[in-house]
Protein backbone atom coordinates (compact mmCIF):
# COMPACT_ATOMS: atom_id res chain seq x y z
CA UNK A 1 0.00 0.00 0.00
CA UNK A 2 1.60 3.18 -1.19
CA UNK A 3 1.66 5.88 2.11
CA UNK A 4 -0.17 8.74 -0.08
CA UNK A 5 -2.22 7.17 -3.30
CA UNK A 6 -2.09 8.80 -6.60
CA UNK A 7 -5.46 10.98 -5.09
CA UNK A 8 -3.51 12.61 -2.73
CA UNK A 9 -1.69 16.05 -3.12
CA UNK A 10 1.66 15.79 -4.34
CA UNK A 11 1.94 11.83 -3.11
CA UNK A 12 4.80 9.87 -1.56
CA UNK A 13 5.08 7.10 -4.17
CA UNK A 14 8.47 5.84 -3.40
CA UNK A 15 7.17 5.24 -0.40
CA UNK A 16 5.39 1.86 0.15
CA UNK A 17 3.93 0.28 3.03
CA UNK A 18 2.65 -3.46 3.32
CA UNK A 19 -0.21 -2.63 6.07
CA UNK A 20 -1.63 -5.49 6.90
CA UNK A 21 -4.09 -7.56 9.72
CA UNK A 22 -3.88 -11.02 9.38
CA UNK A 23 -4.80 -11.99 5.76
CA UNK A 24 -6.73 -8.29 5.77
CA UNK A 25 -5.48 -5.31 4.50
CA UNK A 26 -6.10 -2.70 6.71
CA UNK A 27 -8.98 -1.17 4.30
CA UNK A 28 -11.32 -4.30 4.98
CA UNK A 29 -13.99 -4.36 6.84
CA UNK A 30 -14.71 -7.69 8.18
CA UNK A 31 -17.66 -8.44 10.21
CA UNK A 32 -15.94 -8.92 13.44
CA UNK A 33 -15.28 -4.75 14.09
CA UNK A 34 -14.19 -3.79 17.51
CA UNK A 35 -16.87 -1.14 19.11
CA UNK A 36 -14.02 1.65 19.31
CA UNK A 37 -12.92 4.25 17.41
CA UNK A 38 -10.25 2.77 15.20
CA UNK A 39 -8.90 6.79 14.53
CA UNK A 40 -9.55 9.78 16.39
CA UNK A 41 -8.72 13.42 15.30
CA UNK A 42 -8.36 15.82 18.28
CA UNK A 43 -8.34 19.53 17.37
CA UNK A 44 -8.28 22.83 19.27
CA UNK A 45 -6.68 25.56 20.60
CA UNK A 46 -3.31 25.54 22.45
CA UNK A 47 -3.86 24.26 25.60
CA UNK A 48 -7.48 23.62 25.10
CA UNK A 49 -7.72 20.90 27.28
CA UNK A 50 -6.34 17.99 24.62
CA UNK A 51 -3.73 16.49 26.50
CA UNK A 52 -5.62 16.82 29.33
CA UNK A 53 -8.72 14.94 28.36
CA UNK A 54 -6.95 12.14 26.75
CA UNK A 55 -4.55 11.49 29.95
CA UNK A 56 -7.95 11.47 32.10
CA UNK A 57 -9.51 8.85 29.29
CA UNK A 58 -6.30 6.74 29.15
CA UNK A 59 -6.88 6.49 33.05
CA UNK A 60 -10.54 4.93 33.19
CA UNK A 61 -10.08 1.15 33.07
CA UNK A 62 -10.40 -0.07 29.37
CA UNK A 63 -13.89 -2.33 29.08
CA UNK A 64 -15.54 1.03 30.66
CA UNK A 65 -13.40 3.36 28.41
CA UNK A 66 -14.70 1.46 25.29
CA UNK A 67 -18.33 1.22 26.98
CA UNK A 68 -19.06 4.81 27.68
CA UNK A 69 -16.57 6.63 25.16
CA UNK A 70 -15.73 4.20 22.13
CA UNK A 71 -12.12 4.32 23.05
CA UNK A 72 -10.54 1.33 23.14
CA UNK A 73 -6.69 0.75 23.77
CA UNK A 74 -4.92 4.32 23.44
CA UNK A 75 -1.93 5.54 20.98
CA UNK A 76 -1.43 8.91 20.99
CA UNK A 77 0.64 10.64 17.73
CA UNK A 78 1.30 14.60 18.65
CA UNK A 79 3.05 16.56 16.45
CA UNK A 80 4.21 18.68 19.34
CA UNK A 81 6.94 16.31 19.79
CA UNK A 82 7.66 16.05 16.40
CA UNK A 83 8.55 19.92 16.30
CA UNK A 84 10.29 20.31 19.12
CA UNK A 85 12.69 18.19 17.79
CA UNK A 86 13.32 20.76 14.84
CA UNK A 87 14.10 23.37 17.82
CA UNK A 88 16.92 21.64 19.42
CA UNK A 89 18.23 20.20 16.00
CA UNK A 90 18.64 23.56 15.07
CA UNK A 91 20.34 24.65 18.59
CA UNK A 92 22.67 21.94 18.40
CA UNK A 93 23.42 22.56 14.24
CA UNK A 94 23.92 26.37 15.52
CA UNK A 95 25.46 26.26 18.80
CA UNK A 96 27.89 23.33 18.64
CA UNK A 97 28.91 22.73 14.78
CA UNK A 98 28.37 26.23 13.37
CA UNK A 99 25.81 25.19 10.81
CA UNK A 100 22.61 27.06 9.51
CA UNK A 101 20.24 26.00 11.36
CA UNK A 102 17.48 23.76 8.93
CA UNK A 103 13.93 24.27 10.09
CA UNK A 104 13.52 27.76 12.44
CA UNK A 105 14.86 30.96 13.15
CA UNK A 106 16.18 31.78 16.44
CA UNK A 107 13.29 32.96 17.85
CA UNK A 108 11.46 30.13 17.47
CA UNK A 109 9.58 30.23 14.18
CA UNK A 110 9.50 28.23 11.16
CA UNK A 111 11.16 29.23 8.34
CA UNK A 112 8.99 27.98 5.70
CA UNK A 113 5.00 27.54 6.02
CA UNK A 114 4.97 24.19 4.63
CA UNK A 115 6.63 22.97 7.77
CA UNK A 116 3.23 22.61 9.07
CA UNK A 117 2.29 20.52 6.51
CA UNK A 118 5.08 18.18 6.99
CA UNK A 119 4.17 18.01 10.67
CA UNK A 120 0.61 16.55 9.13
CA UNK A 121 2.35 14.46 6.62
CA UNK A 122 4.23 13.14 9.68
CA UNK A 123 1.51 12.45 11.55
CA UNK A 124 -0.06 10.40 8.50
CA UNK A 125 3.07 8.63 7.84
CA UNK A 126 3.22 7.68 11.49
CA UNK A 127 -0.21 6.48 11.34
CA UNK A 128 0.64 4.05 8.96
CA UNK A 129 3.66 2.65 10.90
CA UNK A 130 1.46 2.00 13.66
CA UNK A 131 -1.32 0.12 11.88
CA UNK A 132 1.19 -1.97 10.39
CA UNK A 133 2.81 -2.41 13.53
CA UNK A 134 0.09 -2.61 15.88
CA UNK A 135 -0.66 -6.68 16.75
CA UNK A 136 -4.08 -5.53 18.41
CA UNK A 137 -6.84 -3.39 17.69
CA UNK A 138 -6.37 0.40 19.35
CA UNK A 139 -7.82 3.88 19.01
CA UNK A 140 -5.24 5.79 17.72
CA UNK A 141 -5.39 9.88 18.58
CA UNK A 142 -3.84 12.16 15.62
CA UNK A 143 -3.00 15.72 18.19
CA UNK A 144 -2.59 19.20 16.75
CA UNK A 145 -3.40 22.51 17.17
CA UNK A 146 -3.66 25.10 13.64
CA UNK A 147 -4.32 28.64 13.70
CA UNK A 148 -5.07 30.63 10.47
CA UNK A 149 -1.37 32.39 10.07
CA UNK A 150 -0.20 29.05 8.96
CA UNK A 151 -3.21 28.04 6.52
CA UNK A 152 -5.50 27.11 9.39
CA UNK A 153 -7.48 23.64 9.43
CA UNK A 154 -9.03 23.82 6.04
CA UNK A 155 -5.49 23.59 5.18
CA UNK A 156 -4.14 20.84 7.46
CA UNK A 157 -7.02 18.86 6.31
CA UNK A 158 -5.91 18.63 2.55
CA UNK A 159 -2.40 17.16 3.88
CA UNK A 160 -4.04 14.55 6.07
CA UNK A 161 -3.58 10.71 3.53
CA UNK A 162 -6.80 9.55 2.18
CA UNK A 163 -6.00 6.06 4.64
CA UNK A 164 -6.61 8.72 7.66
CA UNK A 165 -9.78 10.23 6.17
CA UNK A 166 -10.99 7.15 5.53
CA UNK A 167 -10.72 5.81 8.84
CA UNK A 168 -10.83 9.19 11.54
CA UNK A 169 -13.70 10.79 13.86
CA UNK A 170 -12.59 14.44 14.58
CA UNK A 171 -13.60 15.77 18.23
CA UNK A 172 -12.68 19.66 18.44
CA UNK A 173 -12.36 21.55 21.95
CA UNK A 174 -13.55 24.71 21.69
CA UNK A 175 -12.65 27.48 23.68
CA UNK A 176 -11.71 31.09 22.94
CA UNK A 177 -8.76 32.85 22.49
CA UNK A 178 -8.88 34.45 25.83
CA UNK A 179 -9.25 31.03 27.38
CA UNK A 180 -6.50 29.47 25.08
CA UNK A 181 -4.30 31.93 26.68
CA UNK A 182 -5.51 31.83 29.70
CA UNK A 183 -4.51 28.62 30.09
CA UNK A 184 -1.07 28.52 28.11
CA UNK A 185 -0.15 30.62 30.74
CA UNK A 186 -1.27 28.67 33.77
CA UNK A 187 0.43 25.06 32.74
CA UNK A 188 3.87 26.49 31.59
CA UNK A 189 6.79 25.03 33.56
CA UNK A 190 9.68 26.71 32.32
CA UNK A 191 11.99 24.01 33.80
CA UNK A 192 10.26 21.44 31.35
CA UNK A 193 9.50 23.69 27.80
CA UNK A 194 9.44 20.15 26.00
CA UNK A 195 6.61 18.70 27.95
CA UNK A 196 3.21 17.61 26.50
CA UNK A 197 1.13 18.88 29.46
CA UNK A 198 3.79 21.96 31.03
CA UNK A 199 4.87 23.44 27.30
CA UNK A 200 3.46 26.75 27.00
CA UNK A 201 4.04 29.46 23.69
CA UNK A 202 4.74 33.46 24.47
CA UNK A 203 2.03 35.85 24.56
CA UNK A 204 3.10 37.04 21.07
CA UNK A 205 2.96 34.17 19.51
CA UNK A 206 -0.14 33.12 20.78
CA UNK A 207 -1.47 36.16 19.74
CA UNK A 208 0.42 35.86 15.54
CA UNK A 209 0.01 32.02 15.23
CA UNK A 210 -3.44 31.51 17.28
CA UNK A 211 -5.48 34.04 17.55
CA UNK A 212 -7.00 33.53 14.43
CA UNK A 213 -8.93 29.93 14.40
CA UNK A 214 -10.90 29.06 11.24
CA UNK A 215 -12.54 26.10 12.93
CA UNK A 216 -16.25 27.40 12.32
CA UNK A 217 -15.34 29.04 8.76
CA UNK A 218 -13.87 25.12 7.87
CA UNK A 219 -17.09 23.66 9.36
CA UNK A 220 -19.66 25.63 8.35
CA UNK A 221 -21.14 23.93 5.32
CA UNK A 222 -22.12 20.88 7.34
CA UNK A 223 -22.84 20.24 11.35
CA UNK A 224 -21.95 16.83 11.08
CA UNK A 225 -18.96 15.93 8.12
CA UNK A 226 -15.89 17.61 7.37
CA UNK A 227 -15.49 17.31 3.57
CA UNK A 228 -12.18 17.21 1.95
CA UNK A 229 -11.48 15.38 -1.79
CA UNK A 230 -13.90 12.37 -1.85
CA UNK A 231 -13.89 11.90 2.20
CA UNK A 232 -16.46 12.56 4.36
CA UNK A 233 -15.21 13.08 8.23
CA UNK A 234 -17.59 12.73 11.19
CA UNK A 235 -17.15 15.67 13.38
CA UNK A 236 -18.07 16.90 17.10
CA UNK A 237 -17.77 20.20 19.28
CA UNK A 238 -17.08 19.94 22.53
CA UNK A 239 -17.42 23.25 24.49
CA UNK A 240 -14.58 23.60 27.18
CA UNK A 241 -15.09 26.98 28.00
CA UNK A 242 -15.88 25.99 31.28
CA UNK A 243 -12.69 24.02 31.55
CA UNK A 244 -14.15 20.68 32.77
CA UNK A 245 -10.97 19.65 31.25
CA UNK A 246 -8.67 20.54 34.06
CA UNK A 247 -10.26 19.23 36.76
CA UNK A 248 -11.39 15.83 35.48
CA UNK A 249 -13.58 13.76 36.86
CA UNK A 250 -17.55 13.20 36.17
CA UNK A 251 -18.21 16.10 34.76
CA UNK A 252 -15.63 16.02 32.33
CA UNK A 253 -16.86 12.58 31.70
CA UNK A 254 -20.11 13.00 31.29
CA UNK A 255 -20.03 15.75 28.63
CA UNK A 256 -17.37 13.57 26.86
CA UNK A 257 -19.73 10.45 26.75
CA UNK A 258 -22.51 12.60 25.10
CA UNK A 259 -20.46 14.46 22.74
CA UNK A 260 -18.42 11.10 22.00
CA UNK A 261 -21.77 8.91 21.49
CA UNK A 262 -22.72 11.16 19.01
CA UNK A 263 -19.61 10.87 17.25
CA UNK A 264 -19.93 7.03 17.30
CA UNK A 265 -23.61 7.48 15.65
CA UNK A 266 -22.51 9.78 13.18
CA UNK A 267 -19.35 7.15 12.23
CA UNK A 268 -21.59 4.44 12.08
CA UNK A 269 -24.08 6.02 9.66
CA UNK A 270 -21.50 6.76 7.52
CA UNK A 271 -20.52 2.88 7.41
CA UNK A 272 -16.00 3.43 8.15
CA UNK A 273 -16.82 1.75 11.63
Amino acid sequence: MQLFNDTDPQPLTSFLLEVRIGEESIGTRGPMQPNFFPLLIINARPAAGKSELIRAVDDVPLEKRITRFHIGPLHVIDDFPMLWTWFEEDQLLEDIFQRPRLYTTPDQYFQYHDLWHLLIRRLCLEYEKQVRDLQEPHTVILEFSRGEEHGGYRTAFQHLSNLVLEQAACLYLQVSHAESTRKNKTRFNPERPDSILQHGLSSEKMERLYKGDDWVEFTCSDPDYIHVREHEVPYIIFDNEDDVTTPGGEALFTRLEDRLSRLWALKQTNGTV
